[in-house]
């Protein structure tokens, strides 16, 4: 995967991300009801993710590829699971799962990029990824703020999952 590549498919994560997450975090607060599950349920997001990095540590040298594809395969189908969840204790789960998948993904860019650049310069290249991959966010921000106007907070789990998906099928395309 060259870095052009990695850019464009973590530009369409960091999308995806952007899309669902303002808006995911008032769907986390009316499905918890309480800021205390609101608080246990990132918490259970980033702690899940911190003890992956710690497992997958062995394995991102030889294996960022596929785990960066796998990562988006799962976020793609934890956002296909939240428009039917009817329970916290599922939010819980998918929140567990996503954790794991953030540490897959955020590895795996990290080890690319090192991959993907040259000692000595690498400025420019890791410049060009931060820039694409945060104006996607800024981009999917504001755009997901005009699509909720008109539709369900579920339209947006629906197209965050698929570009999620359309990511895995790009790393998918560049494995070696």
């Amino acid at each position: 995967m060259n870095i052009r590549a990695l850019i464009r498919t973590q530009s369409i994560v960091t999308f995806a991300g952007g899309f669902i997450y303002p808006y995911y975090l008032l769907f986390l607060k009316n499905l918890g009801n309480s800021y205390a599950k609101y608080g246990l349920a990132f918490a259970v997001f980033t702690i899940s993710s911190a003890a992956a990095s710690q497992l997958l540590s062995r394995y991102v040298d030889r294996h960022a590829r596929r785990l960066m594809m796998v990562s988006s395969l799962g976020l793609m189908a934890a956002m296909l699971c939240f428009p039917w969840v009817m329970s916290y204790t599922v939010v819980i789960a998918l929140q567990l799962v996503m954790g794991v998948c953030n540490a897959m993904q955020r590895m795996s860019e990290k080890a690319l990029l090192a991959d993907e650049t040259e000692a000595g310069h690498r400025g420019k290249p890791i410049g060009d990824y931060h820039f694409w991959t945060t104006a996607a966010s800024g981009g999917a921000i504001l755009a997901a703020g005009y699509v909720i106007d008109f539709l369900t907070i579920n339209v947006l789990f629906y197209v965050s999952a698929l570009l999620y998906g359309i990511s895995a099928v790009l790393t998918r395309r560049r494995l070696n």
